[in-house]
């Protein structure tokens, strides 16, 4: 069921990731158990849900959006977003943007300077979905000089 969700990846028991899912799959999101939803997308976003916040509150979920500018990601947004996790370690949390491009790269930054997993087990589900370049090569690099 899960996989009908736009860019779909379980990255561990209680950690998944996706592009925007839709009102429908934020309940079957639910009905799995997962507390937490955190956004990394802007409101104006590709396929953005106006109400997302009310929908997910409505499930009894937890609602965190950290709006990652899609051409000007900065290294204080994941320092939010590692702190946001951080906050919800023992939860099952789900983050999604609008293609899982934003999130795959901060997922990634996550488990290798936080989780301390290795570069190819931190890497795997950003290369399975894309190689960042421009700006988003510079953030990476970035974060290998803040966090390493």
């Amino acid at each position: 069921m899960m996989n009908n969700i736009q860019d779909y990846y379980q990255i561990s028991d209680r950690l998944a990731t996706s592009g925007q899912p839709t009102q429908e799959q934020f309940e079957l999101i639910a009905n799995s158990g997962y507390q937490i939803i955190i956004n990394l997308a802007m409101s104006t976003s590709t396929n953005a849900l106006a109400n997302e916040g009310v929908i997910v509150t409505d499930l009894g979920m937890v609602y965190i959006q950290i709006p990652v500018v899609w051409e000007n990601p900065q290294i204080k947004d994941v320092q939010i977003f590692f702190k946001t996790m951080q906050s919800f370690e023992d939860d099952r949390v789900w983050v999604h943007c609008a293609k899982n491009m934003r999130v795959s790269c901060f997922v990634y930054l996550w488990q290798k300077y936080v989780l301390q997993l290795s570069e190819a087990e931190a890497r795997s589900t950003m290369d399975q979905i894309w190689q960042p370049t421009g700006v988003w090569q510079k953030l990476i690099e970035q974060a290998k000089t803040n966090f390493s």
